[in-house]
């Protein structure tokens, strides 16, 4: 019979081993570098999702990129929200004409652009904010066993955002539509752990000029950092797009089951990677099956 451990119980074990992979690489190592199917890439020593994934697997979110590579070709222009260490950036960017990266972490930041220039990407243009809904400063946690998890202070004080004792800093927030007033993007890909309702708040001009849109949807990153519902989730995003795909289930919803369909997996805390969001005309992305 398969052993329930507790989740918290797990966050306590990945924070104790990220620290010992730490003191293991040296207090001055800041970072490791991995060949992977992503690319050679740059990773934190600590980083147990990430960095973990690539070190061990070899590869990070192969089933998104692909999900992702149907939806542009190499005269699309692609706006990455939460691009982390470029690990899904630097391979889309090679399958582009171009690509704006954009991260919220200065400490991630700096392995990003390391990444971009260890991997030679000429097409990529890299932004050091947080996406928000008006230009403010934001308390930031910066995550230290997760760095990728790091987001804007939560509503809600869970141990789940804090169990690795990360610290608390401040970021720049500005508006997507103020930062790129003229600009269009094909694709938009948006993994900014609870922000997504501020930065689609913040993005309405973008979105009307989008073709597709990549969400990552985490019910208990809408209640506890954002601190609003599936619907208000949904309005921000229904009025700019006919179809949604859900890449888990493998099915296509049109507009006006959005709110239906993301209300019902959020009472049932589904999360989803990159819920894919589409004009009308456009070719729908396949379900991956292994």
């Amino acid at each position: 019979m398969k052993r329930f451990v507790p989740l918290r119980f797990k966050l306590f074990a990945a924070a104790m081993l990220s620290s010992i992979r730490r003191r293991m690489a040296g207090k001055r190592t800041k970072a490791l570098l991995i060949e992977s199917e992503n690319g050679l890439l740059l990773a934190e020593p600590g980083d147990m999702r990430v960095g973990r994934l690539l070190a061990s697997k070899g590869a990070y979110a192969a089933e998104e990129l692909a999900q992702l590579s149907e939806l542009i070709d190499d005269q699309s222009e692609v706006l990455v929200l939460g691009a982390h260490i470029g690990a899904l950036a630097i391979p889309l960017a090679r399958m582009c004409r171009s690509l704006t990266a954009v991260e919220a972490n200065p400490r991630i930041f700096q392995l990003l652009e390391l990444n971009l220039a260890i991997n030679k990407a000429p097409n990529v243009r890299t932004l050091n904010v947080a996406c928000s809904d008006r230009q403010e400063q934001l308390r930031f946690v910066d995550s230290r066993a997760n760095s990728g998890g790091s987001k804007r202070l939560p509503l809600i004080r869970n141990y789940l955002y804090f169990y690795d004792q990360p610290r608390i800093i401040t970021v720049p927030g500005v508006r997507m539509d103020d930062q790129f007033p003229d600009a269009t993007f094909d694709l938009i890909t948006m993994d900014i752990e609870g922000s997504e309702y501020f930065a689609l708040s913040g993005m309405p001009r973008l979105l009307a000029r989008a073709r597709h849109l990549a969400v990552e949807f985490i019910p208990h990153h809408l209640t506890n950092v954002a601190g609003v519902s599936a619907s208000e989730f949904t309005e921000q995003i229904t009025p700019f797009f006919d179809s949604l795909f859900i890449p888990s289930k493998g099915i296509t919803v049109e507009r006006r089951r959005f709110r239906s369909t993301l209300g019902s997996m959020f009472e049932r805390d589904e999360v989803e990677e990159a819920l894919i969001f589409s004009k009308q005309h456009e070719a729908e992305p396949k379900a991956i099956t292994n």
